[in-house]
């Protein structure tokens, strides 16, 4: 059965997960939309084949731009790609971009969306975990640049967000339980009921394949962490204040996947920014040895990495200068004062990051 979250911003829409719903998700086009552009991945063209086929069923004329995978697909240059497929195609405001696939492509279509004729719909078919629980639900949307990560974008809410766990029986474990580190951070910042879910089901959530019973805890995670993301949205859309717990462990993640040429999986880099920023809590005097710890096991239960290099705090550092929550020449993380009470900590003393540092390198 679909389970509904209902996402209470300025413009409402409701976040469904189930199975088998892209014939709802279709049912669910507006009535003016007369063509609908699916931005998609090449592993993906089977399934936007199939969405085409019920597009053009429901009397609609789809249109497809296929865009590298991944991170790769994220840059200026491919967003221009679906802006000259949208202007070839003559779409209007009442037109319809639909995202199908992980995170990176459902951030590029929230922002080709955005920017068409100054903002049409967007809905979100996301096909991984981390898409379903982050990148999809929020309306935070982006490309990268040179200078790192999700630099350029806009706040644009979608109509709607479809979660089809059908796409999640075929997702390899490595791509589901990067996805599970933003449930965990969910976990950790605010519902400690998916801590316990995951110290529960740790093993049958990462097997290659999942058996009804995972499939059915891992509904829940994905509900919960979406009515996470849901509460806070709603309170702050434009990450003024509330919203920026969201980014937690994200500083040093990211400073990761930039470091590495995003070569790493973000759920990866976020696992071990959690434990970096743990133990500067935890070095701060805000957090105890045993929160840490359970940050590791958790992490470590899925077989999320919780260690980096020893010889990168230069450019770490650097990267992390980058990071948009930074002010002037200040830094600023999202630490714990236990566990779901995540706090601001404003230009930590460069030793307690060292120290932090040191702690999680390898």
């Amino acid at each position: 059965m679909a389970h509904v979250v209902q996402v209470p911003t300025a413009q409402p829409y409701e976040v469904t997960i189930g199975n088998g719903l892209l014939p709802l998700a279709v049912g669910g086009l507006p009535e003016a939309a007369a063509r609908v552009l699916i931005v998609h991945s090449a592993p993906l063209r089977a399934q936007a084949d199939r969405l085409r086929v019920l597009i053009e069923a429901s009397g609609r004329t789809p249109v497809l731009a296929e865009v590298p995978d991944a991170e790769a697909g994220k840059t200026a240059e491919v967003a221009s790609f679906c802006w000259q497929v949208l202007g070839k195609s003559d779409f209007t405001r009442t037109d319809v971009v639909i995202g199908l696939g992980g995170g990176a492509v459902t951030d590029l279509a929230g922002f080709v969306a955005a920017t068409w004729l100054r903002g049409v719909a967007v809905i979100q078919i996301p096909t991984t975990v981390l898409a379903m629980v982050d990148a999809a639900v929020g309306g935070k949307t982006g490309i990268n640049t040179g200078e790192g990560k999700n630099l350029v974008g806009a706040f644009h809410e979608p109509l709607a967000v479809w979660c089809d766990l059908d796409f999640l029986t075929t997702l390899p474990a490595n791509d589901r339980v990067a996805g599970l580190a933003e449930v965990v951070k969910g976990g950790f910042i605010r519902d400690g009921v998916i801590l316990d879910l995951v110290e529960a089901h740790a093993a049958a959530l990462r097997a290659d394949a999942l058996d009804d019973d995972a499939v059915n805890v891992l509904q829940e995670l994905i509900a919960r962490k979406v009515q996470v993301k849901a509460d806070v949205v709603a309170a702050d859309l434009k990450e003024s204040h509330l919203r920026e717990i969201l980014n937690y462990g994200h500083t040093f993640g990211h400073a990761i996947e930039y470091t590495e040429r995003y070569q790493w999986r973000h759920g990866a880099a976020v696992s071990v920014g959690m434990v970096f920023v743990a133990e500067l809590a935890r070095l701060a005097g805000k957090l105890d040895e045993a929160s840490v710890e359970r940050h590791r096991e958790i992490l470590s239960s899925l077989g999320l990495p919780i260690t980096y290099q020893g010889n990168r705090w230069d450019a770490l550092l650097t990267a992390m200068r980058r990071d948009k929550k930074t002010r002037g020449d200040m830094l600023r993380f999202v630490v714990l004062q236990g566990i779901g009470n995540p706090v601001r900590f404003e230009g930590p003393d460069p030793a307690l990051l060292l120290g932090a540092y040191d702690a999680v390198s390898a």
